[in-house]
């Protein structure tokens, strides 16, 4: 199928928004990762995303707060600033079986290896495949338009990702970034081997 090489923002703004319906769950202790990603490990494609506390403070950064993994039906968000390091999770990323669909992750995965060090395998990046469909958008709200025809909000963009707990919008924002990635990838690949 041939794409539409870019869309236009003002397109955009009055597309109908898409959301996930996947059951979203918060992991925010080091006892509820195991669990999480035993049910990960039973995947062959999950979205992958992460989220970072804006800085307004020139030459300050914050550290990765959240990490987001989808799949079809469920979103796990790990609250990597509560957890601490995992010995899971850094299994399930370096997990080559399992490929983990994303935008722009070398910014990611150089992030988060401060939060832990590991070796990323079996990551796709989205940027890197829709150019052999002809778009040349790079963002993943005009990604999604272009391919579903539906736009996602970036309202909580900029919110608090440390915030003690996280709102269902920022959850619901969260958890759709990871789930999107996932779903453009599967629809990109329906008819193409990648």
């Amino acid at each position: 199928m041939q794409y539409p090489a870019k869309i236009d923002k003002d397109i955009v703004r009055e597309l109908p928004v898409a959301q996930t319906d996947c059951e979203i769950e918060v992991i925010d202790s080091a006892n509820e990762v195991a669990t999480a990603v035993d049910c990960l490990m039973q995947e062959e494609v999950v979205g992958f995303d992460t989220e970072t506390k804006p800085s307004f403070t020139h030459g300050k950064s914050n550290k990765i707060a959240l990490m987001q993994i989808s799949t079809a039906k469920k979103c796990f968000l790990f609250r990597l600033q509560m957890i601490g390091k995992s010995e899971a999770l850094k299994n399930f990323l370096e997990n080559e079986k399992i490929k983990k669909i994303g935008l722009a992750l070398h910014g990611d995965l150089r992030n988060l290896r401060v939060w832990d060090k590991f070796t990323p395998k079996n990551f796709i990046d989205l940027q890197k495949i829709v150019i052999q469909y002809g778009i040349e958008e790079l963002g993943l709200q005009r990604i999604y338009a272009i391919i579903f025809g539906k736009k996602i909000s970036k309202s909580q963009q900029l919110s608090n990702w440390e915030a003690k707990i996280l709102n269902q919008a920022q959850q619901i924002y969260a958890a759709t970034d990871a789930w999107a990635c996932r779903e453009i990838y599967l629809k990109l690949i329906e008819n193409k081997d990648l």
